[in-house]
């Protein structure tokens, strides 16, 4: 087969997933919780190596105390470290945090702006960030959101090759239609907290089993995860 044909069967496969995946999970939705775009800033920083639910535990005292960037801006970082502690890298989240609101605060009138390009010049911001920034916040489908589940769930799939974010991004960029990169990332993200799960895959009950080249592989996968 060529590597054209290849392609557009992988393309193919990719578009019966995201089909798949808005039939399971029709709702799915951010799962941060957030008023503003400057709380959805913050909020995706916090949620780096930490699950959404602790963050959403965490952010209303945030909030309440410190609701816009200028306030964070100003925010005594002592007293930021405390409110975000529980949620991992504190110290670096918290600094991350108020350098980014006070370039908010100084060169954007307090708001985020609606540029990749200027969105990755805040401190704590990567292409990650950004991306979920844009689409929730703006409905702007910039680019696909990668995170710890995409990257797993992407790769498992046989849809990508690479280790690395951006260039996983970038496969899945030129496999799926963008007004569907943001849906196919929160959906995978949920069918990886739910199914295909990271120790111990659920390929038995799983609906993209007969699509997935390492479905037969995950019983074998699993027992030597189980075993170390």
């Amino acid at each position: 087969m060529s590597i054209t044909r290849q392609w557009a069967a992988k393309q193919q496969r990719a578009l019966e997933i995201l089909i798949r995946l808005k039939r399971l999970y029709p709702d799915a939705c951010c799962t941060l919780n957030y008023e503003t775009p400057v709380q959805l800033l913050v909020a995706t920083i916090l949620s780096a190596q930490c699950t959404d639910e602790r963050v959403n535990q965490v952010t209303p005292a945030l909030f309440a105390r410190y609701p816009d960037a200028a306030a964070l801006a100003g925010a005594d970082l002592e007293d930021l470290e405390r409110l975000v502690r529980s949620t991992g890298f504190y110290r670096n989240k918290a600094k991350n945090i108020q350098a980014a609101c006070r370039t908010l605060a100084t060169e954007y009138a307090g708001k985020v702006p609606k540029r990749m390009e200027q969105l990755l010049t805040l401190p704590g911001v990567a292409r990650k960030t950004a991306n979920v920034v844009l689409a929730h916040a703006y409905g702007i489908n910039q680019g696909v959101t990668v995170d710890t589940h995409v990257k797993r769930l992407s790769q498992r799939l046989g849809l990508t090759e690479q280790t690395d974010p951006v260039r996983i991004e970038r496969d899945l960029i030129r496999l799926l239609p963008q007004p569907d990169w943001e849906n196919w990332s929160i959906r995978l993200i949920y069918h990886g907290r739910a199914v295909c799960k990271a120790r111990k895959p659920e390929c038995a009950v799983c609906d993209l089993a007969d699509l997935c080249p390492s479905a037969e592989l995950a019983p074998a996968e699993t027992k030597k995860v189980n075993s170390v």
